[in-house]
């Protein structure tokens, strides 16, 4: 009776040597390929559709225009990102600012500009109506809508999606046209200049 080795052929030995290189060379790779993430940079949206609900109809937001072409007060320079995400910068310099109280998140470090998004391409935006929601609806981010005292009274005014629209949209234009009267800033009381209705 002959007995076969039970010791391994050096063939054996090369054979199974050579699968294991290739496939240490191989299979990271693919994983590599398979699991990298890659970096998405933040892009600022063209525009922004506004107001889908309202009686009016909704807003069409040239957001391009405001962080490219002179839109502040002024007229000197864009609007900077903070401006209207106000939460998206340290609380001690959103305080700063009545009647903005709040960074989010709470411990933030950063201030939200165009720099910051092409440095850091993973920056979350937070959306307005992560805190400012629609009436009735709750808001994403904290337990209720912010509110504040009325400038001209006791009265507690809700900052609901509207209300803060309105206060930050409508505001800006009414102080651009006290700086600069010649501007085509549309006036707080010329409302279907920005609302509009769809054509059925």
């Amino acid at each position: 009776m002959i007995r076969k080795s039970k010791r391994p052929s050096a063939l054996t030995f090369v054979v199974c040597g050579t699968a294991l290189v290739m496939m240490s060379l191989y299979v990271p790779s693919q994983l590599l390929q398979r699991f990298t993430v890659r970096a998405q940079t933040t892009t600022p949206p063209e525009t922004i559709v506004l107001a889908e609900k309202a009686a009016l109809g909704k807003v069409t937001f040239s957001h391009s225009n405001h962080i490219s072409k002179n839109y502040n007060i002024e007229g000197t320079r864009p609007v900077q990102c903070i401006e209207c995400h106000h939460v998206e910068q340290p609380e001690s310099e959103a305080k700063k600012v009545a009647p903005h109280l709040t960074a989010y998140p709470p411990n933030r470090t950063t201030t939200l500009t165009a720099e910051l998004l092409a440095k850091e391409p993973n920056t979350k935006v937070t959306p307005c109506r992560s805190c400012h929601a629609r009436k009735e609806e709750k808001p994403t981010l904290w337990p209720q809508i912010p509110e504040i005292k009325s400038e001209n009274s006791t009265a507690i005014i809700t900052l609901t999606n509207q209300q803060a629209f309105h206060r930050a949209c409508a505001g800006c234009h009414d102080q651009v046209l006290k700086v600069r009267p010649d501007a085509k800033s549309p006036a707080t009381n010329k409302c279907t200049v920005c609302h509009k209705k769809t054509t059925a």
